[in-house]
């Protein structure tokens, strides 16, 4: 397959970089966890305009955020850290939004949904995260990095920072619990019908119902991280 090259003028600055069947940079919403090419284009604009001082990666990392809502602060934007059309235009960067992108960049709930499934029975595991053995934010983390490529922060308090609020849960969001201390200690994949995919102390990967009077006692609400 031939490499196509996207050339973008930003600013008076020319950014090449080899883009294999992929839009170029400023058609899709990039946002914390996201692991994608048009990151590192990203970071490189900031870099260049002075708000991006680290090594450019294809990761958006906590660094990219800040970066992100340091322009957004100074041009008069929401300062969500949340690269969309309003960040895009002030960037200098035109381009066709999509959403609801398959793959890295995007989220679909079923393979979120279907990956988690495949792993059914294993064992908990303080500090796992491989099919050898799970924690409950281990399984999280392996489960949507490795079905549609998000990567979320290791600890469950740092995914509940990370994800935005839902008045009620939809299949692939993720649903919080207060368990042993103060605050979000315990999270799973809400999979519809009040029930929810989590690994569990006792019973390893498996699934609960919100309406358990465990569960429900202890339940904080829920996020989206798609």
């Amino acid at each position: 397959m031939k490499k196509l090259i996207a050339t973008l003028t930003l600013a008076g600055v020319l950014i090449s970089s080899p883009v294999v069947g992929q839009a170029a940079l400023g058609d899709q919403t990039l946002k914390q966890g996201m692991k994608h090419q048009d990151v590192k284009q990203l970071q490189q604009v900031l870099k260049n305009k002075g708000y991006f001082k680290g090594n450019t990666t294809t990761y958006f990392g906590p660094l990219t955020a800040n970066a992100v809502k340091a322009f957004q602060r100074k041009n008069g934007l929401a300062t969500d850290g949340i690269v969309g059309k309003g960040t895009y235009g002030k960037l200098g960067i035109k381009g066709k939004i999509k959403t609801n992108v398959k793959g890295v960049s995007g989220f679909n709930a079923a393979k979120v949904i279907n990956k988690g499934k495949q792993y059914m029975g294993v064992p908990y595991r303080w500090g796992g995260m491989s099919p050898s053995g799970f924690d409950c934010s281990g399984f999280l983390v392996y489960t949507f990095k490795n079905s549609v490529g998000i990567q979320l922060p290791r600890t469950v308090a740092g995914i509940y920072q990370q994800g935005k609020s839902v008045s009620s849960p939809k299949a692939g969001d993720i649903v919080f619990f207060q368990t042993y201390k103060k605050g979000p200690s315990h999270a799973g994949i809400y999979l519809g019908n009040n029930q929810f995919l989590h690994s569990s102390s006792s019973k390893g990967v498996s699934i609960s119902s919100l309406k358990d009077s465990y569960w429900s006692k202890r339940y904080l609400g829920a996020k989206a991280v798609r």
